[in-house]
């Protein structure tokens, strides 16, 4: 598949896995809500459902090592309909409204488009920026 396919597979899935590494090396992923900003821009947030703590490791992870990636993926018992998508990149954190205020508004708008649940409670905690310098994915059939 090129990267227009995994860009659709990818931008039609609700839900996908952020992997991050911390200054050691030790990899960290977790679910994760998301959004294109455009064809090589992902966008998620930090988001009011209930978080151990508000010092979150994959912000610091990416403090540290800006390498990340995304995946998305679908399952079935019948492994002809099996595929993923992942997009490779730099992210950065963007922690106050006052950090590129224009891009902030842009990827929460985007998060409020895609999920309702953000309609009426958008993220108000910080922003992920993801430029994605490669996508790559794979198709059973």
């Amino acid at each position: 598949m090129n990267e227009s396919d995994a860009r659709t597979l990818f931008a039609a899935s609700a839900v996908a896995r952020l992997a991050t590494g911390d200054a050691g090396g030790r990899p960290h992923i977790i679910p994760i809500t998301f959004a294109l900003l455009d064809p090589d821009r992902i966008v998620t947030a930090v988001d009011h459902k209930p978080k151990r703590t508000t010092a979150l490791r994959r912000l610091a992870n990416i403090d540290h090592n800006p390498r990340v990636a995304v995946l998305v993926d679908h399952y079935e018992d019948d492994w002809r309909a099996l595929w993923w998508a992942r997009a490779d990149g730099r992210a950065r954190v963007l922690r106050s409204h006052l950090d590129e205020p224009d891009l902030r508004a842009a990827g929460v708008a985007s998060l409020q488009r895609r999920y309702p649940q953000y309609a009426a409670r958008p993220p108000a905690g910080p922003i992920v920026v993801i430029e994605v310098e490669r996508w790559s994915s794979w198709r059973s059939s």
